[in-house]
């Protein structure tokens, strides 16, 4: 949307390839098995390994759903020195201790702790999941960096040695750092889900702007959960499906993209299989729509998007990226008055922010039945002799056929009525 409307983007990712405490994400203990290293034993992979495996499975269901790469795609694994040059600023600046399993952000510091999520500092309350941490001066407080806890054939796959010796970075320190460097402080848009406001991004913002002395970001954009059958999707569900899961059920992935558009990006999306058969509908409806313009625009003529019908777009994208009344629009643009050209023209450039590769659906290819073909050669011969009046007759006949012959520059055309 932003590209469509004119906007210089630059658009970053982070990759976290660092394996992490299942309690980090909680503001807790951080006591939990890393999840990485339990994953790998169980696959019998190395942790390095595992973390390439999802991240390339990752961009390959991105790239089936037609979602655009970003301009630059950044790993924890390869950011640690800046994870640390900003572990020790934080420090510098008086934000830190160090406690028996790590170096902590002290948030009794950061006055506007909490204020993403409207819960004050006082609210956060420990042991929730995991086993309380008795060297944290507050519940809220979170680790920066982590001493690795074993040595010798135990020890950890991910590690690198520090100020502090030798650890891993906590789980919050690595966005903080890979957006400054590629960034800068403030930049304009953070995304997520709605599962890290109170945490990761409460805790970005704190060491961001303790380290920077600055907003960190000028907007947050939280996306909402996808539950599947009205529950949550996770592992421990059974539900939990992926890309390959809607292709096996012979579903074309961009269905999947389709559904997703009928709901706002901060409403919850409850996936069913029903809901799927109804997206790949009314997106094979949307192709065929497509194949009739260009079948009727045959003459090549280009159209031009009207200017209402792009207003009314803008207004749609404009409102909080509200997808589902851009769709509506393109709804509306079909069951309205006008030329083939102008409608096809006004779909390719609204699909410029749907992403549905409506551009590349093809014209539908027109069966012609053999007598049909005969008269056709026929009136070419015909026409080549000058014999104007007998052409005229073939033409007339394949009329009456229920097809029209259409003559260009680039030869003759067959169209089938209606």
């Amino acid at each position: 949307m932003l590209e469509y409307k004119g906007y210089q983007v630059k658009h970053v990712m982070n990759i976290t390839d660092v394996g992490h405490l299942t309690g980090d994400n909680l503001g807790d203990a951080d006591l939990g098995e890393d999840r990485m290293e339990k994953s790998a034993k169980l696959q019998g992979k190395s942790a390095w390994d595992l973390a390439s495996l999802y991240t390339e499975a990752f961009f390959k269901d991105s790239e089936r759903l037609n979602i655009l790469r970003p301009h630059v795609v950044c790993r924890a694994t390869d950011h640690i020195a800046d994870q640390i040059a900003l572990v020790q600023k934080l420090e510098e600046r008086g934000f830190t201790y160090r406690a028996s399993d790590g170096i902590y952000f002290d948030t009794s510091r950061f006055s506007e702790y909490g204020v993403l999520a409207g819960q004050a500092r006082e609210e956060k309350r420990a042991g929730a999941r995991v086993e309380v941490n008795p060297d944290k001066r507050h519940p809220a407080d979170f680790a920066l960096w982590r001493f690795s806890p074993m040595k010798g054939a135990q020890r950890r796959q991910m590690e690198w040695e520090s100020p502090w010796g030798t650890g891993f970075p906590g789980w919050h320190i690595e966005c903080s750092a890979m957006s400054t460097k590629y960034l800068g402080q403030p930049f304009d848009i953070h995304c997520g889900g709605v599962d890290h406001i109170a945490i990761h991004h409460t805790n970005e913002i704190a060491q961001s702007e303790a380290a920077e002395g600055r907003k960190m970001t000028n907007f947050w954009l939280h996306g909402e959960f996808m539950a599947v059958g009205g529950r949550r999707m996770g592992k421990s569900e059974g539900n939990a499906y992926r890309v390959d899961d809607v292709i096996a059920k012979n579903f074309d992935p961009l269905a999947f993209r389709y559904l997703c558009l009928n709901t706002h990006y901060r409403t919850k999306l409850n996936f069913t299989w029903e809901a799927m058969e109804a997206a790949q509908t009314a997106l094979d409806r949307l192709r065929e729509h497509i194949r009739s313009y260009k079948d009727a625009g045959m003459e090549g003529k280009a159209g031009a998007v009207p200017s209402e019908r792009r207003e009314a777009f803008l207004d749609a994208i404009n409102d909080d990226l509200n997808a589902p009344a851009a769709l509506g629009v393109v709804w509306e643009l079909i069951r309205s008055e006008g030329s083939p050209e102008d409608k096809l023209a006004t779909l390719e450039d609204f699909d410029r922010v749907l992403g549905l590769k409506l551009a590349e659906i093809e014209a539908k290819p027109i069966e012609i039945p053999r007598e049909v073909q005969q008269l056709i050669v026929q009136r070419e011969l015909l026409r080549v002799q000058r014999a104007w009046k007998q052409a005229d007759e073939i033409r007339e006949a394949v009329q009456q056929m229920g097809y029209e012959i259409e003559d260009t520059a680039k030869g003759t055309r067959i169209k089938k009525y209606p």
